[in-house]
């Protein structure tokens, strides 16, 4: 890196007030002398963003934050992001994340975009320096780094949110002040889908030798998960389908499609889950999964009881059955999917993020009188909303900080839920349903010497007319197998969290 590009970095630095919690509804920003919480002078009212994984979603990301200066990119292929570099000409640019932080003095805030994998070390090194961080769903790979992150942003007092961006529509407030008002009684019952997976998904490690591009890092991409030869299938996007870098199907739609159900319903931690799915194997999410839930009663609230509740995921092409409200033709949910809650007095039924919630049936919106509004709306949230949000609350003093709509302390328990059902379906030869104590993060009925059979390889050909099946298998100890999914070891090399 040139020395007249590192000096390009040097754009002015921002000051920000403390605002009252009234005046945090807003994204007005007023000038101050100091930054909120570093406590250091600036001329400027604008936050100094990096960018972590910009070359996919996270040029949108920061797109909707380029009211900010955006002083620093990284990322391990640039030719992939070569449009962000292009956004953002006087950004400095690193491969390596672990360089940016450690290098760039001048970042108040970081935007984590990487795949999942890598989520959870990058935006632990920048609250470990004070630094506010934005982080694409899912929040992180791995129970555990859920945890961390949520307990890291309360001991660092940083402001937080991941990139659930229906979170912040109107939609999930909708859906929200409807069950709290007693619209549709006690939910007992919740189906939730999505048209996902778009990507590849059950496949198997593929075995040619392909030459790394010379503008990819393969190393840096691998991270902290263990090595394997290059290969394009793995990136760009892709990622998502395998293990070792991503989370399929749910990991990647349920943070935004359970987000309505987890807030609504005013969810914790599970007691148990079941997964069952189309062939799985070592290396990749199946094709298709079902996962369900099962929640224990929470407090009641004024209008209405919040018993225990059952909550099921489809995806892959899995649907639950279609409600008898809708009529012939009618859809359920939108394109991308949608939810299902199921009430003693009626159903809500709502897309994709949240979007269009509708009685049950649709029929009945023509006269409902709506409950009051009692939750703060955020303008535009599907428009760069949701990140300036995080960008109002990174502005506040911490003592006083309306925080953003989903900030760790939510969207942390929210992700642990989601990554925890992967892990019902991963561990589904154990055929039980598996018991979850959620403080401890641990399953309660896997014994020491419980085994699940994985089929590593399956192959299939005809020969003289007749199906012959040649399937391989991988016997590893349940328990064991748990513990490393909860909580990764990362390889050498990488800093262990």
């Amino acid at each position: 890196m040139n020395k007249a590009k590192k000096n390009q970095s040097n754009v002015s630095r921002r000051a920000f007030l403390g605002t009252s919690a009234a005046a945090a509804a807003g994204f007005t920003i007023l000038p101050s002398n100091t930054i909120a919480g570093l406590g250091h002078k600036a001329p400027s009212d604008k936050l100094n963003i990096a960018g972590i994984g910009v070359g996919g979603m996270g040029r949108t990301n920061l797109k909707n934050m380029s009211t900010e200066n955006i002083v620093a990119l990284a990322d391990v292929d640039w030719k992939y992001a070569g449009k962000t570099f292009n956004d953002y000409p006087n950004a400095v640019r690193y491969k390596d994340f672990r360089e940016l932080l450690d290098k760039q003095k001048d970042i108040d805030a970081v935007l984590v975009a990487t795949p999942d994998h890598v989520h959870a070390l990058a935006a632990y090194s920048a609250m470990k320096q004070g630094k506010h961080v934005y982080v694409q769903k899912p929040l992180t790979h791995s129970v555990y780094e859920s945890r961390l992150l949520t307990n890291t942003a309360n001991e660092m007092g940083v402001a937080t949110q991941m990139g659930n961006q229906g979170n912040s529509g109107d939609g999930i407030r909708d859906i929200c002040e409807w069950i709290w008002a007693g619209t549709i009684g006690e939910i007992k019952e919740v189906h939730a889908w999505t048209n996902r997976p778009i990507w590849p998904q059950g496949l198997e490690r593929p075995t040619e030798k392909v030459r790394v591009p010379r503008t990819l890092d393969w190393d840096l991409f691998l991270g902290p998960a263990a090595y394997r030869p290059y290969n394009p299938i793995y990136t760009p996007w892709n990622w998502r389908g395998w293990w070792d870098f991503g989370t399929g199907a749910l990991g990647d739609m349920a943070c935004h499609i359970l987000d309505p159900v987890f807030k609504a319903l005013k969810l914790k931690y599970p007691t148990a889950v079941e997964g069952s799915s189309t062939q799985i194997n070592t290396e990749s999410a199946p094709e298709a999964q079902k996962v369900t839930y099962w929640f224990p009663e929470r407090d009641n609230l004024p209008k209405v009881a919040m018993p225990a509740v059952k909550v099921t995921w489809y995806d892959g092409g899995l649907l639950p059955e279609r409600p008898e409200e809708l009529v012939d033709g009618e859809m359920m949910g939108d394109w991308g999917g949608g939810v299902i809650f199921v009430g003693s007095k009626g159903k809500i039924m709502c897309g994709t993020y949240a979007r269009n919630p509708q009685l049950l049936p649709t029929t009945k919106m023509e006269d409902f009188k709506r409950p009051a509004e009692t939750l703060r709306r955020i303008p535009k949230a599907m428009e760069g909303g949701h990140e300036q949000d995080w960008i109002r609350a990174c502005k506040e003093d911490k003592s006083n900080r309306m925080e953003a709509s989903s900030n760790f302390d939510y969207s942390g328990p929210l992700n642990e839920m989601v990554v925890m059902g992967v892990l019902a379906v991963r561990l589904q030869d154990l055929k039980r349903r598996l018991l979850w104590d959620g403080a401890n993060m641990q399953f309660t009925n896997i014994g020491d010497n419980d085994q699940i059979r994985v089929v590593t390889s399956d192959k299939f050909e005809v020969v003289d007319g007749d199906p012959k099946f040649d399937t391989k298998y991988d016997t590893m100890n349940a328990k064991k197998a748990a513990e490393e999914w909860i909580r990764h070891h990362y390889r050498e090399g990488w800093q262990q969290i």
